[in-house]
């Protein structure tokens, strides 16, 4: 399968001796990445060494899924979560939930601790068939917790606790944990959380593949794109590339990495890329900030900090070259629209922003996909994101896998509780 995500390194502005000064550092950490030493890093060979008969349990849930229900709450929070929702939305647009389908709409809780959001959504199920794919370690997180339990009571009692139990799929550790021994006991379907992988690199397991496969995606599709992505040298070559680059941006004063597209529905696409970087990379007093912008409605909010303001950033432009549909705009328009088509005039808008800000002397790399979204182009983005990510941070000298601080947080709203 031929890679469909090209990168484009060139308006960055870095000087070829700089990026020959990192080389040793990135041989080193596609070294590190591929050791089979270090932890966390199962998802590295996961597209060629995956569970075959997984995957047929995958696809076996999400039949009797379409079967039970016309919409599925995926219950998460972070990693268990924001992978699925980001490629879900992706390939389903802005508003899939206001359009009939025959697959589950997938609907997303436990995201935040706002009584306000769930009871909006449980309004919204009250005039649906529901199941709940509810995706936690340890099943003791505040948020999907509070989520589960709300959302479980209004099964149960719309369907009773034995039929509620059929209607419930955990996706947790192996064998530890509160949800383990919950489904365990009341006989829910479970898939498991691969200790080896950590949720912000979780796409590509049942954690992203079971809710994407209810919704009618084939999870191999993903995985052979991802498979793909990982055997194409110059891809990987890519994203060697991109690693380096972020470091050199990073030491010369470049902490915020901005992540822009001119697409409304790679929203949560940039909101995963904002935790698949920021958890890897910001401890120990290191990491570059992530950010995301949305054009061009972005551009009449923030349009004149980017042109002129503290020049601590750079951009990553993420490009559709195919747009899914296109419009002609109508002659009441007015010159210069009128009769041109809204994809030639979003481009246009991309390079006229991309030059300006080029001669204002803002580091840029640009990222095109060439065909039109689908499973396995978004298998690619996924696992080139993973992989540079990961590279990155081992130059920056931080572990990608981990996230320390986090627990600092944790701890103090434990005590408030």
């Amino acid at each position: 399968m031929k890679c469909l995500i090209e990168m484009n390194g060139s308006m960055a502005g870095l000087d070829p001796a700089e990026i020959r000064s990192m080389q040793e550092a990135a041989d080193l950490a596609v070294a590190r990445l591929h050791s089979d030493k270090e932890s966390f890093t199962g998802w590295v060979d996961l597209p060629e060494t995956y569970d075959r008969d997984e995957i047929r349990r995958i696809r076996s849930a999400a039949q009797t899924i379409a079967q039970q229900c016309t919409a599925l709450v995926v219950i998460g929070i972070g990693g268990s979560y924001l992978g699925a929702r980001a490629v879900y939305e992706l390939l389903t647009g802005s508003f899939a939930h206001l359009l009939p389908q025959k697959k589950p709409k997938l609907y997303f809780a436990g995201q935040n601790i706002s009584a306000v959001y769930h009871k909006e959504l449980m309004e919204v199920l009250e005039s649906q068939e529901f199941c709940l794919c509810v995706i936690s370690k340890s099943g003791t997180t505040a948020e999907p917790s509070i989520a589960f339990a709300l959302l479980k009571d209004a099964l149960i009692l719309r369907y009773g606790k034995e039929e509620a139990a059929r209607r419930i799929y955990a996706i947790t550790d192996a064998s530890k944990g509160v949800l383990r021994q919950e489904a365990e006991r009341e006989g829910y379907e479970t898939f498991v959380v691969p200790d080896d992988i950590g949720g912000r690199y979780s796409v590509l397991t049942p954690v992203g593949l079971l809710p994407l496969a209810a919704a009618g995606f084939d999870p191999e599709e993903f995985l052979s794109g991802a498979r793909a992505a990982g055997q194409d040298r110059e891809l990987m070559d890519q994203a060697r590339e991109y690693a380096v680059g972020r470091n050199l941006l990073y030491k010369k004063g470049k902490h915020i990495e901005i992540f822009e597209s001119y697409e409304p529905r790679f929203a949560f696409f940039a909101e995963w890329l904002k935790q698949l970087f920021g958890e890897s990379e910001g401890k120990g007093g290191k990491g570059i900030f992530p950010a995301s912008l949305n054009f061009s409605s972005d551009l009449h909010s923030m349009g004149q900090f980017l042109q002129e303001g503290t020049p601590c950033f750079f951009e990553t432009i993420l490009e559709e070259c195919r747009p899914a549909a296109d419009l002609c705009v109508p002659n009441s328009a007015g010159s210069p629209l009128a009769g041109k088509s809204v994809n030639d005039i979003n481009r246009a808008a991309l390079e006229g922003v991309a030059a300006a800000h080029r001669q204002a002397g803002i580091p840029m790399f640009r990222f095109e996909l060439k065909e039109k979204i689908s499973p396995q182009i978004l298998g690619q983005v996924v696992y080139f994101f993973e992989t540079a990510c990961a590279l990155s941070a081992y130059m920056m000298g931080v572990d990608p896998f981990d996230q320390p601080g986090v627990e600092a947080y944790k701890r103090e709203m434990r005590e408030r509780l």
